[in-house]
């Protein structure tokens, strides 16, 4: 049974649409790598898929029902990591994930034990008392890793999540999302890193111009394209342009002394 699905959602903005008819099927243990260059829907799907956000038409699902029904509990069982680290900046790290915890209902034993240790575990302990405004966006990036994860998620929504940590941390993160998904948790893995999600995503989702234009298993997909690599999949399905003729150009422009 899928643990989260989307059925012909669509999201429009007035008369524009951002998203047209997207279907697919996460279930437990599955990662689903979301593609699709800048402006074809993927931050929408997002914020759709969390609740942000109410379809214009087509449905998400959890469980099998619709997640419009009750979003508190669906967020109960959902962990978020947005693609932008906006966090209250006057608030320390440790006080920001209390809160976290406090709106997510854990008992103050189980939150504080958490929070310890998945500081720990992020190398952030040390930095617990600072407050958020004077953190890196790497660290500000880990802080909204541990909220997502605190409160054990069924589901989570990653937006970008290796953005501005470090070589030591996306290896960890890397390591993490193949661990949660052998532990029967659904991932929704949104990126334009293509060589990460081919490592780490089981099924692909392309999109281009808000409308679905591959998705199925990794495998799968790479055979109906009749490419080697998701790079080359990426580059012939969505982008029209020789990247290589483009970066070339780009250079006589810049070494040309006129």
């Amino acid at each position: 049974m899928a643990v989260l699905e989307a059925i012909a959602l669509a999201k429009l903005y007035g008369s524009v649409p951002a998203v047209r008819e997207v279907t697919f099927r996460l279930e437990p243990g599955q990662v689903l790598g979301y593609l699709g260059p800048n402006g074809s829907g993927k931050s929408t799907t997002v914020k759709v898929l969390t609740g942000l956000l109410q379809p214009t038409h087509g449905q998400v699902l959890f469980e099998g029902k619709d997640i419009q029904r009750d979003l508190v509990s669906y967020r109960k069982r959902l962990g978020y990591v947005p693609e932008e680290a906006n966090l209250y900046p006057f608030l320390t790290g440790e006080e920001y994930l209390e809160m976290v915890g406090t709106l997510r209902a854990l008992s103050r034993t189980r939150m504080k034990t958490k929070i310890s240790s998945l500081l720990e575990l992020f190398s952030l302990f040390p930095h617990r008392h600072v407050s958020l405004g004077s953190y890196s966006k790497g660290m500000r990036q880990r802080v909204l890793l541990i909220a997502a994860l605190m409160d054990n998620p069924d589901v989570l929504v990653l937006d970008e999540p290796l953005s501005g940590l470090d070589v030591t941390s996306v290896l960890i993160i890397k390591n993490l999302i193949r661990a949660l998904s052998a532990r029967g948790k659904a991932v929704f893995y949104c990126s334009h890193i293509l060589e990460v999600v081919e490592k780490l995503c089981s099924q692909l989702l392309i999109l281009r111009n808000g409308q679905v234009i591959a998705y199925g298993s990794t495998e799968e997909v790479r055979q109906r394209i009749g490419q080697s690599s998701l790079e080359h999949i990426f580059l012939q399905l969505v982008e029209d342009k020789d990247v290589a003729q483009v970066a070339n150009e780009i250079v006589d422009v810049v070494v040309s002394p006129s």
